[in-house]
């Protein structure tokens, strides 16, 4: 076996920039091996050595160690290896960093300080983050966690003490490849660098890069970890620095964010639009399940008939979704034939394995799956599809950002806030929100796409006889519109114990004759609700800025909130003591300060909620 060091260099793209124009072509990153630490020693299954300091590769801060064969030689790249994640070579540090090192990491600080000052700034062009906890959980077309600081693995938020839950923002922004991160305290609202060292910080380079990847600041974790990870230690651990990290790397408010709308399909299937109409659409072919111009965005649906114990239903359900935008890459997720509760991925029309990472970056999108279970499209447009293998039929759940108003088309409908139009066909008809059952199954059969037009896959006899060569949309198959409900059915007491009052839910029971797909009906009927509730938008009034020499007793700055605003002993206060958060987004009441008051002693005020200062010298002791 061979251990060795590679490194990135810590000037990657920044002292390689050769002062024209910043983000350039010229800048460009240096990945190659520093040194060998063993050769050809037994395979024990564990690796360990003693850090030694070197002066001579003291300028290499950042790196990665690798185990690789015996057969391969020093420094050989493309050969199989066990890799660690990247770190800080903090072994390295010259002897200064030894003798102060608060002195060595400020002199560092200020350095990166002076630097940023030098280069864009990408701060306007990052998305707002979500306002609360439960949106920014809920926006998955948009934001993702952050697994440094994840709220199902315990909240081991190192970076961000006082966090529960971190997200990042999905995509890089446009002009500068730059990330947002967005951070919520256990009470669910937003922990701000105003407040707290542990508020979220923005990144000049996305933490999972952006293409095309090989330019900094691009590159997936050594870009993030050279513009915004290794100032971070300067600034904040290893100095009392972070007011200048904080400076260029601000928490983002949320007042400009807007939730994205959403519509979901499941069961039978019944459908929900962007707009809360609520229908049931029996078809069994191909569908356009969404369309819209506005990114040449494309959601396509196949169904086949419910089944229960080998006997068919008369009603249908998804059993296979594909999806592009633009000119991505194709997914399609679909169930097997004869398979009732495995998922399958496919990425152009080929499965996908996932037994080594769930998380994916094709062309025009990111995909994340749940093996076997679940899996989510986040478009480059901020578009999110969720689809589950709930039971022996799919569900799907569309986020939209609002930009997508008025531009959408098919069986969700026309998303603008006008349930009344959600039943336009092809060709601009709209029919009335109260159609008959038998009306609304003609919409969705003037739906079905072509096979000019198909992103679907036919790999198999069943899927080319009953779909590419049979009709896209089966007008033989008349299926049960008004199942009735009988009392002495022998299903009814059971139906009534796990469906109560849901329609759907009833509705699946009595047309499969069974309880399983009415159950996954039930939990599907009941995620969309949550969802919906998540996503209602949220006032924000902003980060409520301190007067010095005050505490105040709250940092939610949400509709309906107070702030209570108390002077350091000895100052008076002026303005206004207690300042609310108003529906129309603005802060009640006056502006407020403090002075010092005739004659008293002042004294500053400490274990307070009072601006980064009170923060400073636990964060060294935390990380």
């Amino acid at each position: 076996m061979l251990g060795e060091i590679f490194h990135s260099s810590p000037t990657t793209g920044i002292l390689t920039y050769d002062g024209r124009k910043p983000y350039s072509e010229n800048w460009a990153a240096e990945w190659k091996p520093l040194y060998t630490l063993r050769k050809n020693f037994p395979n024990t299954g564990t690796f360990s050595f003693r850090p030694a300091p070197s002066a001579l590769h003291s300028a290499w801060e950042l790196g990665a160690l690798r185990i690789t064969s015996g057969s391969s030689s020093e420094g050989q790249s493309n050969v199989a290896a066990i890799w660690s994640s990247e770190h800080a070579l903090a072994w390295h540090l010259e002897a200064a960093f030894r003798e102060d090192s608060a002195a060595w990491a400020t002199s560092k600080c200020k350095a990166w300080d002076a630097q940023e000052k030098g280069l864009p700034g990408f701060l306007t062009e990052i998305l707002d983050c979500p306002c609360t906890l439960a949106q920014a959980r809920a926006d998955t077309g948009r934001f993702h966690t952050d697994y440094g600081c994840d709220i199902e693995k315990g909240s081991v938020c190192t970076y961000h003490p006082g966090a529960v839950h971190c997200v990042r923002g999905i995509q890089a922004s446009p002009s500068y490849a730059a990330g947002q991160q967005c951070c919520y305290d256990a009470t669910g609202v937003q922990v701000l660098t105003g407040d707290s060292t542990g508020g979220s910080t923005p990144d000049r380079g996305h933490d999972w890069g952006s293409p095309p990847y090989k330019k900094p600041p691009r590159i997936p974790g050594f870009s993030h970890w050279v513009y915004d990870v290794l100032s971070f230690y300067y600034c904040c651990l290893w100095s009392d620095n972070c007011s200048d990290y904080f400076k260029h790397r601000p928490s983002s408010g949320c007042q400009q964010y807007h939730p994205p709308r959403a519509a979901s399909a499941f069961g039978d299937p019944h459908f929900i639009t962007f707009d809360g109409t609520h229908f049931t659409f029996n078809g069994l072919g191909e569908y356009t399940v969404l369309e819209s111009s506005l990114t040449s965005l494309r959601v396509q649906g196949r169904t086949r008939q419910a089944s229960l114990n080998g006997t068919e239903a008369k009603v249908t359900g998804f059993s296979a979704i594909a999806m592009q935008e633009n000119n991505s890459d194709v997914v399609e997720m679909r169930l097997p034939e004869h398979s009732s509760s495995i998922l399958e991925v496919l990425l152009n029309h080929q499965a996908l394995n996932f037994s080594e990472q769930t998380w994916m970056d094709p062309k025009g999108l990111f995909l994340y799956a749940v093996p076997g279970i679940s899996a989510t499209v986040m478009f480059s447009s901020g578009v999110g599809i969720e689809v589950k293998g709930t039971g022996e039929l799919l569900s799907i759940t569309i986020l939209l950002p609002e930009r997508f108003l008025n531009h959408t088309r098919g069986l969700f409908g026309v998303m603008n806030d006008n349930p009344q139009d959600d039943f336009t066909l092809r060709n601009g008809t709209v029919l009335h929100s109260s159609s008959s059952p038998e009306q609304l199954f003609a919409f969705g059969a003037d739906w079905a796409i072509s096979n000019a037009t198909s992103l679907l896959t036919y790999d198999t006899q069943y899927l080319l006889h009953n779909f590419f060569y049979g009709p896209k949309h089966n007008a033989s198959f008349v299926p049960v519109f008004s199942p009735p409900e009988d009392p002495t059915d022998p299903l009814a007491k059971d139906m009534a114990l796990l469906c109560q009052s849901d329609p759907l839910c009833r509705f699946d029971v009595l047309t499969t004759r069974g309880l399983a797909v009415g159950n996954s009906t039930k939990w599907s009927h009941q995620s969309y609700k949550r969802l919906r509730e998540n996503l209602q938008p949220v006032v924000s009034c902003g980060w409520l800025e301190l007067p010095s020499n005050s505490s105040k007793n709250s940092t939610n700055y949400l509709a309906g909130s107070v702030i209570q605003i108390r002077c350091s002993p000895g100052y008076s206060l002026s303005g206004s003591a207690e300042r609310t958060c108003q529906s129309n987004g603005e802060w009640s009441g006056d502006t407020a300060a403090c002075s010092p008051s005739l004659g008293a002693k002042q004294q500053p005020a400490f274990g307070t909620v009072s601006g980064i200062l009170g923060f400073g010298i636990l964060a060294v002791l935390i990380f």
